[in-house]
């Protein structure tokens, strides 16, 4: 098996730089059809129609079929026209066949082909990648919380532009989870790092993790929707979670991770003789607490299924699951029984201490912030949490009117939104918030996410 080449990458550039135009989509936002006892015939489409719109308007069917089902390219090399496919696929499907015949138009095989070859670059990657290679062509699109809103990320991708040469996404987790399609989500996302490896980035999320994924809905999407294979399907993709990098540095001013900053891990203490070089595993006193360094950031083990909450590799907890607050300074993050609180103060610190002027998070949705007292509400997609001397912190989240499915009338209905950092220093936040697709397919056969 093969993957692509940076030649044939770059022979695409051109394509993908022009890619504002929509893609092939499903027939409209209309209410998805009843469920068919066989795979339903696709509708046909042209490259020019629009993949996902928010609007009720509706393009005139277009002219070229979609390829059901997907197969591996015989080179092994991804195309942007086999991601066009899959993100054009993955929308029918989602409208108009039940969960469990989604490995009828995408096989195991693919998949498994897929996340090898993703992972194959992710575990290459350090913990927190840089993205320096910007010039003044650069874009950079910052995203937040998708949580298996695959409707809305195709809209956001056709929105912001595809990935490109000069077009760099980074992605700040939390991919599946309390929405339907997280594994078609997460999919699309990893066939773009194959193909585009140094345009886009995609961070790990608290989400992307055993634990979360067994009691939040992805495991049982999974195990739904490749029944047999499900548990293969389901172990592949924890696998891959490892793989995620933790944070990332865009340009030289703005650190992006999905919870926040981490703390210094002072040496760990060893056993006296007899117990040569025995480590022992303990958690510094909250007393004690103070901003980590980037070598120690990139030094963590973020290859666990669970990130730990207390021992010598709290690093990684600490970048998935700490939140801001309005108090000043640094302790345990007791509401989530792991990573940090830190306030305005630490804000300031971090950013001055690493000469940085932005620092942009994810993590909290409008469930979140309805508990969070002296912090913005999500209604627009983002909030600026702390202003202070050094620069700015930013909640980013990117599922409108989260979460997808709940058992109340009672909606959020908030916006949500992207970040886009243009040149010269990419340290300058340009928002746009975008509302939910509506109306949303109907989901079959999966429930309680």
């Amino acid at each position: 098996m093969s993957c692509n080449s940076d030649t044939e990458r770059a022979a695409a550039a051109s394509a993908s730089q022009s890619s504002s135009s929509p893609l092939l989509t499903s027939q409209d936002h209309q209410s998805a059809a009843s469920p068919a006892a066989e795979v339903a015939e696709p509708p046909v489409f042209d490259s020019s129609s629009s993949i996902v719109t928010n609007s009720e308007d509706n393009p005139s069917p277009p002219s070229t079929e979609l390829e059901i089902p997907i197969g591996w390219p015989p080179d092994g090399k991804l195309s942007l026209n086999w991601i066009r496919n899959l993100m054009s696929v993955f929308d029918w499907a989602s409208r108009n066949i039940e969960p469990t015949q989604l490995p009828d138009v995408f096989p195991v095989e693919v998949f498994d082909s897929l996340v090898l070859c993703a992972s194959k670059i992710l575990h290459k990657e350090p913990n927190c990648v840089a993205i320096d290679n910007l010039g003044s062509e650069s874009t950079v699109v910052v995203v937040g919380d998708l949580h298996g809103q695959l409707h809305d990320l195709l809209f956001l991708l056709h929105d912001a532009g595809f990935p490109s040469e000069n077009r760099f996404f980074v992605f700040n987790g939390d991919y599946v989870d309390r929405g339907a399609w997280g594994l078609e989500s997460f999919l699309i996302l990893l066939a773009w790092k194959v193909f585009f490896p140094r345009s886009v980035y995609l961070l790990r999320g608290n989400h992307e993790s055993k634990y979360c994924t067994s009691v939040y809905g992805f495991e049982k999407e999974v195990l739904t929707k490749y029944s047999d294979r499900g548990k293969h399907v389901y172990r592949k993709c924890l696998g891959c979670f490892e793989g995620l990098p933790l944070a990332s540095i865009v340009g030289k001013h703005v650190y992006t991770a999905h919870g926040g900053i981490f703390r210094h891990m002072p040496a760990t203490p060893k056993r006296s003789k007899g117990k040569k070089n025995r480590k022992i595993a303990f958690s510094p006193e909250p007393s004690s607490l103070s901003i980590g360094s980037f070598e120690e950031l990139n030094k963590a083990r973020r290859s666990v299924l669970d990130p730990p909450w207390e021992g010598s590799n709290l690093i990684p907890g600490d970048v998935l699951w700490s939140d801001p607050s309005m108090t000043p300074g640094l302790s345990p993050n007791k509401e989530r029984g792991i990573g940090l609180l830190w306030g305005p103060d630490c804000t300031d610190n971090f950013l001055k201490k690493f000469q940085l002027k932005l620092i942009i998070r994810s993590h909290e949705g409008p469930d979140a912030r309805e508990k969070r007292p002296g912090l913005g509400g999500m209604d627009e997609g983002y909030t600026i949490d702390h202003i202070v001397e050094s620069g700015k912190l930013i909640t980013l989240f990117s599922a409108p009117d989260y979460p997808q499915f709940q058992g109340t009338e009672e909606r959020y209905r908030n916006k949500g939104a992207y970040i886009v950092l243009g040149p010269p220093n990419f340290d300058n936040p340009v928002f746009h918030s975008f509302e939910a697709i509506t109306p949303r397919p109907k989901v079959f056969v999966i429930t309680d996410l």
